[in-house]
């Protein structure tokens, strides 16, 4: 599906973005902490809506 080169590149790609966000939140962690405050339950939210919808598929599946 994906040439060798191609799967190295993403492979690469992905290392450095994270390691990109990694040094960039480290940089804006004071801002994070007074403007962002409770956006984890975003998170858990979203995370809990998206396990329903693979529930629903599963159910309506069988």
């Amino acid at each position: 599906m994906f040439s060798q080169g191609q799967l190295i590149f993403a492979g690469c790609f992905f290392v450095a973005f994270v390691i990109a966000m990694f040094f960039a939140y480290r940089k804006d962690i004071k801002i994070h902490k007074i403007f962002y405050k409770g956006n984890y339950k975003i998170l858990i939210g979203f995370l809990i809506f998206i396990g329903l919808l693979f529930m629903i598929k599963i159910f309506f599946k069988h």
